[in-house]
């Protein structure tokens, strides 16, 4: 997706692809009726829509000004948008799209088209260029495993947030990291490198202060980035910092095992091959702790048919596609507003 350019390249309009997740949130902006290689027009990016980590009032001032800001680096106006595809952690429930849905038709002139999900289904769409097929895998501050078959049945595990066990993702990693600072500090469990390794990260000169600055802020993103630290800790050999991880990829992967079972997306007898789109920097490759490696590897124990795919474009651009998608009745996609 380096391929920009500065003003409009067509006269047919634009679509928006928004994907709004829990740390930030980015909206792309594409010429509609474009084919073959994905050109951007612009791409712009605000901090967190999810409603439930920062409020209902601040998430649509972000989806607002991230929208306003695509449209001005474009040299766009909001009555050249053809279609628009919000795709934001957080959206759980028909409730939450309707909300969304009502709030987008205020917005723009009433020739829009709406597309309103979760964040998880602009990941899959990213991995497979715009066809929803296969099962998609989001391990970043939060986590989610969600799968969707040809003819449109859905199903998804986890994606409920930290305090209803979005276990594996980036604050799930961190906050039981953290616990286990705690615990090592006051005797109820094993001394372990996440100490020194985060005191040292945090700036912090004693274990007493973890506390403090855990409750300082309640951003689920400020949590999840001490990730980097587990994992470098568990290179180094730390033992509590290695089961942390492990305990992780069992999570991930046990989300992803149950919406292959419900959807049956390896056929009757478990053997068929699927996509599996693995998106968030918590799947991101590193050589000697590779959290997305182990994963599959654990997946294809119970499904061997498994086809990890790295995807080539930005979830953002997954969202794009969909709207395009949606607007010109191609694909598979289904307009839940218009």
């Amino acid at each position: 997706m380096d391929n920009h350019t500065n003003g409009p390249i067509e006269d047919l309009g634009v679509v928006l692809g928004v994907d709004g997740g829990t740390t930030n949130t980015v909206c792309v902006c594409l010429p509609y009726g474009s084919t073959g290689q994905v050109k951007c027009l612009s791409r712009a990016v605000a901090g967190s829509s999810n409603r439930n980590s920062v409020g209902e009032n601040a998430a649509m001032e972000t989806l607002e000004n991230v929208m306003k800001e695509a449209l001005s680096m474009a040299e766009r106006d909001w009555s050249e948008v053809r279609a628009v595809c919000l795709a934001v952690s957080g959206v759980n429930h028909p409730s939450d799209q309707k909300r969304l849905l009502d709030w987008l038709r205020m917005k723009f002139p009433s020739h829009v088209k709406f597309y309103v999900e979760n964040d998880a289904v602009a990941a899959l769409a990213s991995g497979t260029m715009g066809k929803l097929h296969g099962c998609v895998l989001i391990a970043g501050t939060g986590s989610i495993a969600y799968g969707i078959t040809e003819d449109g049945r859905e199903a998804r595990a986890a994606g409920a947030g930290p305090v209803l066990g979005d276990w594996g993702s980036g604050y799930g990693i961190a906050a039981q990291a953290l616990t286990a600072v705690i615990k090592a500090h006051d005797g109820r469990g094993p001394l372990t490198r996440l100490t020194d390794n985060i005191l040292k990260e945090l700036q912090l000169s004693s274990p007493d202060e973890v506390i403090g600055w855990t409750y300082a802020d309640a951003s689920w993103a400020r949590i999840a980035a001490l990730v980097p630290v587990v994992v470098s800790s568990a290179i180094e050999g730390d033992e509590v910092a290695n089961k942390i991880l492990h305990e992780s990829v069992c999570d991930l992967a046990d989300c992803v095992i149950a919406v292959v079972r419900r959807l049956q997306l390896c056929g009757e007898d478990g053997k068929g091959r699927f996509p599996l789109v693995m998106v968030g920097g918590v799947l991101e490759s590193n050589k000697k702790w590779d959290i997305g490696k182990e994963v599959t590897k654990c997946i294809s124990k119970v499904y061997p048919g498994i086809n990890p795919i790295q995807p080539e474009v930005e979830p953002a651009v997954g969202a794009a596609l969909l709207a395009w998608h949606m607007c010109t009745k191609e694909g598979k996609t289904v307009q839940n507003g218009t």
